[in-house]
């Protein structure tokens, strides 16, 4: 039973939290928040009763707790939301029911995509340094907007190339579904200089895997990013393997191909997934404010 004294019960919840199956930058947060929120307490006029024992001080305190996060700390709203997940956990632990408190709206953006001047100056470091297999694994990603682990599945007979088109296929993507996604020239020029170039694989198995290492061994997820990040780098943009896929499926909606066809191609089960590429971007609004300016 967590004691009644506020500190000894912060004391007992941080203990508490390190059995939790959370991650450690999650349990750092979670102990932070419930940390300022008991100095907070210690502040608070109080209304209604305990506020770590009493349902509606409890809420008073919290909903307190958030205003004074949002005018005197200046949290954002992710921040804020943050912090009451992380008492919503606290009162877990002191077993007083989760706070009646309403989470902040986020304001709805578009995933991290490349600008065009930073898809320009990967692409020239694509070309520049990177080595056969990895332009293949670059412009396979960028070209098709498939996932990393996607990536990291294909065997060579899931693509096909001709000289006029080509495609992969996804034979288990998201949700175990199948897919194809057809070739662009460039796509399909790199594939054809890898396979070439390839290695046998080392196992001799039926499956013979697309990727794979000097070795002959299929490449992971993880191996796979870092060849990305690296070329990324060169570039001098910051960048994963997955921005990759964001930047094709942005540039595929605003160059105004059908919803329905761009979440086919994407593997989106929900078109609420693929619309979220068509919502602004900072750049978008920035570039919206300042097209009011008047020359006068």
């Amino acid at each position: 039973m967590p004691s009644t004294e506020p500190l000894e019960q912060l004391a007992g919840y941080a203990r508490w939290l390190e059995s939790q199956p959370l991650a450690a930058s999650t349990r750092r947060a979670y102990r932070g928040h419930a940390g300022r929120f008991v100095e907070f307490l210690a502040v608070w006029p109080g209304e209604g009763g305990n506020p770590l024992e009493d349902a509606h001080a409890r809420d008073y305190a919290v909903r307190d707790f958030k205003s004074h996060l949002k005018t005197v700390r200046r949290a954002k709203p992710a921040s804020v939301n943050l912090a009451l997940a992380s008492l919503d956990h606290f009162y877990r632990y002191l077993g007083a029911g989760r706070p009646d408190v309403r989470r902040e709206e986020l304001a709805q953006t578009a995933p991290r995509a490349l600008s065009t001047e930073e898809l320009r100056r990967f692409l020239r470091a694509v070309e520049r340094c990177g080595s056969v297999r990895d332009r293949a694994i670059a412009l396979l990603l960028i070209n098709t907007g498939l996932r990393i682990g996607e990536c990291a599945a294909l065997d060579v007979d899931d693509v096909a190339v001709s000289a006029r088109k080509g495609r992969v296929v996804v034979r288990e993507g998201k949700g175990d579904a199948y897919r194809e996604v057809p070739l662009n020239a460039e796509a399909r020029e790199a594939l054809d200089a890898w396979t070439a170039a390839r290695p046998k694989p080392l196992d001799g198995g039926a499956d013979s895997p697309l990727f794979v290492s000097r070795g002959g061994v299929r490449l992971s997820t993880r191996a796979l990013d870092l060849v990305v990040r690296a070329l990324a780098k060169e570039a001098g943009v910051a960048l994963s393997a997955h921005t990759l896929r964001h930047t094709c499926l942005t540039r595929l909606v605003r160059r105004g191909n059908d919803i329905v066809l761009v979440a086919e191609l994407a593997g989106h089960r929900r078109l609420e997934t693929t619309r979220r590429y068509s919502l602004p971007s900072d750049a978008d609004r920035q570039a919206a404010m300042d097209g009011l300016r008047v020359e006068y």
